[in-house]
Order: structure tokens, then C-alpha cells, then sequence
């Protein structure tokens, strides 16, 4: 009896240790990031999960949690489609050389976890790494991987799932349909050639000597559509205009038929002199007609000229009757007649008549 509740006590934590799998120890320099995949079963998929730092689960402090929001030292990230959380620690010192726990928290029951090494070096002295924990490729291309080793153990490229890892190889082969191959020129250095790329050779993969792991993403994709733009070239001579084209590719998904900024704003210049110069010139027109129809008729009311002022002569005549002295002294009886004139010349106010004739005023007068 005793056997069997034994047996029963061990076999959760064993399904534990098996739903769960991410890497065993990894190294970084100081100042680096390092992301960590922990893979798990899809009885999880909707579980919180955590971050635990410390060797001694129970004692072990929280770091990140997938309810909260992300620090700048710490980012988590959840695909549950895959089943895979990610864990990203940045700006590492030494005193993040620790052991973590990625950890499933589970209702009613104790949480379950899995644990990883980090050890944090000098620069320059990590024993295993890449370049680029991120590497993206085409539908139908290769991508190359470098990793980095130190000592003489023999560096494996493998790819891995909730399991561990499920395909590792050495020098050439095929991972899920998608070939592999290992290349040892430079000590230190194996480079890793991944073709004949599919959507599905997209996931996690690591450099590993068995002891220590490096974790590297890799996403695969389609390769975006090219468009050939035809460039026209114009060339002038005395003689005539030759016109040549020449196609030059240019990868991009959609070619804009929008004009260039440059021509945008000689056209936009263009507008606005236009715009200004139309209203202008009917302007000057409005103007013109203006003035001269003022003119015709300021002219028809105006006074009339100097030709047609008329002139008025006032005329005084005095007849002075002589006496007798003078009359026997004078042989002439007759009567002396003195006449003043007097020419004013008048203007008229209103239109004159070219008929019209000088009028002649007398005033006479008898003594």
C-alpha cells in the first residue's frame, strides 16, 4: 500500500518535469540581453505564468508575471499559439548570475516550474554565442548562423519544443524537411547554413555542447513582390532627341503614383501665381472701364469752353444838351453824344447754343 501511494505522489511531479522544457545554462557578456523560450503543454495555454529568480523554489523572488506590465529589465511574451513564453532580461551585470525559474501558476495546487542557469562574463569572455538571437529569412532562400564556442567540445544545431530538443545535427542534414549544414573553417566559429526554407522552419533553435545552450529565433516569411519601375532617360542633341529607357528593379510591395515632394511644390507654386494674377488683371479691367466711362461723362456735364462763353458789352451813352454860349460859338447845332462801353466777357454755367449772338446793353441817357 505504501508502494502505491508513493507512486502516486511521484508521478505529478514527473508529468510536471515533462510538460515543461526550456534550456539548462546559458552565458552572456556584461552589458548584453538574453532571451530565454520556456515551452509548455497546452493544459497551460491559459495559465498565468512568472519568473523566479533564485536556486531554492521556495525562497525564490518574482520578477516578472505575464498580468503585469513589462519592466526595462524585464519583458515577457506569451504566444500561445505556439506555447512558448519568452523571457527577455537586459542591461545583465554580475549580480544577475543566478539560477530562474519559469514557472506555471495553477490554481488550488502547487505551481509548476522548470529551471535555467544565467552566468553573466566579462566582455569578450562568454563560452557560448551568436551574433544575433534573431535571424529572419525567405520562402525558398538559406540563412547562416554563426556560433561563437570556446574549448574543444563539439557544437551541435538543434531545434527544440516542449520536449527538448527533437532534432540536432552535426555536420549535414535535414531538420523538419529543411536542410542543414555545418561548416568549420574559422576556430572558434561553426557556421551554421539553413536552405531550402519553408514557413514551418520557423521557431526556436540552439547552439549547444550539451552543457551550455544559445538560443536563436527563426522566422521565415514570404518574400515580399517586386515591381519594375521604368526609368525613362532623356538625351538632347543639335541634331535630335534620342529617348532611351532602361528597366531597373526595385523591391518594393507597391509602387506610389503620387508626385515627388519637389514636383508638389513646383506645381503648388504654379497654382498660386496663377491665382493671383487672374483676379489681378480683372481687376485692372474693372479699373480701366471705370475711369474712362467717368471721364465721357464728366466731360458731357463740364462747363462749356472758353469759345463758348459769350461776351456782353455794357454800353452808357450821355446826351448832354449845350448851352447858349456854346451854341452861338459853335457852328454845328448839333448835339454831342458821349458813350462809355464797357466789354465784360461772362461765362455761361450752362450749355450754350452755337446760334446764339452777342448782346449789346445801352444805357442812354439825355440832358
Amino acid at each position: 500500500m505504501a508502494i502505491f501511494v508513493g507512486i502516486f505522489l511521484i508521478l505529478p511531479g514527473l508529468t510536471g518535469i515533462h510538460s515543461i522544457s526550456t534550456v539548462s545554462y546559458v552565458t552572456v557578456e556584461k552589458g548584453g540581453s538574453i532571451s530565454i523560450p520556456c515551452f509548455y503543454e497546452s493544459k497551460y495555454t491559459d495559465n498565468e505564468k512568472y519568473l523566479c529568480k533564485g536556486c531554492k523554489w521556495k525562497i525564490c523572488s518574482y520578477e516578472v508575471k505575464t498580468n503585469q506590465y513589462n519592466s526595462t529589465k524585464y519583458l515577457i511574451s506569451d504566444d500561445q499559439n505556439q506555447g512558448v513564453v519568452t523571457w527577455t532580461i537586459n542591461d545583465l551585470t554580475e549580480e544577475d548570475t543566478d539560477c530562474y525559474w519559469c514557472v506555471m501558476e495553477i490554481n488550488h495546487r502547487p505551481d509548476n516550474g522548470k529551471c535555467f542557469n544565467v552566468r553573466v562574463t566579462g566582455k569578450g569572455d562568454a563560452t557560448l554565442y551568436v551574433d544575433s538571437q534573431k535571424v529572419t529569412g525567405f520562402i525558398g532562400d538559406q540563412i547562416t548562423i554563426d556560433c561563437h564556442y570556446r574549448g574543444s567540445k563539439q557544437i551541435k544545431w538543434c531545434r527544440t519544443g516542449v520536449k527538448g530538443p527533437t532534432s540536432c545535427i552535426k555536420d549535414s542534414g535535414k531538420i523538419d524537411e529543411t536542410m542543414v549544414t555545418i561548416m568549420r573553417n574559422t576556430p572558434g566559429v561553426i557556421t551554421v547554413t539553413m536552405s531550402e526554407l519553408r514557413e514551418r522552419s520557423s521557431g526556436w533553435y540552439w547552439c549547444t555542447d550539451e552543457d551550455l545552450q544559445m538560443p536563436v529565433h527563426v522566422t521565415i516569411k514570404e518574400r515580399p513582390t517586386t515591381t519594375t519601375i521604368a526609368t525613362t532617360t532623356t538625351t538632347r542633341t543639335r541634331q535630335s532627341m534620342t529617348i532611351s529607357s532602361t528597366s531597373k528593379p526595385v523591391n518594393h510591395t507597391y509602387v506610389s503614383q503620387e508626385p515627388t515632394t519637389e514636383q508638389t511644390g513646383t506645381h503648388s507654386s504654379s497654382n498660386h501665381l496663377l491665382s493671383f494674377i487672374i483676379p489681378l488683371c480683372l481687376l485692372l479691367l474693372i479699373v480701366t472701364v471705370a475711369v474712362l466711362t467717368w471721364f465721357m461723362l464728366k466731360r458731357r456735364k463740364s462747363p462749356a469752353t472758353a469759345e463758348d462763353e459769350q461776351t456782353v458789352t455794357y454800353s452808357t451813352v450821355t446826351h448832354v444838351r449845350k448851352n447858349t454860349a456854346q451854341q452861338i460859338n459853335t457852328e454845328d447845332e448839333a448835339d454831342v453824344m458821349y458813350s462809355t462801353v464797357f466789354c465784360i466777357a461772362q461765362q455761361n454755367t450752362h450749355q450754350v447754343e452755337d446760334k446764339d449772338e452777342n448782346v449789346t446793353y445801352s444805357t442812354v441817357v439825355r440832358h
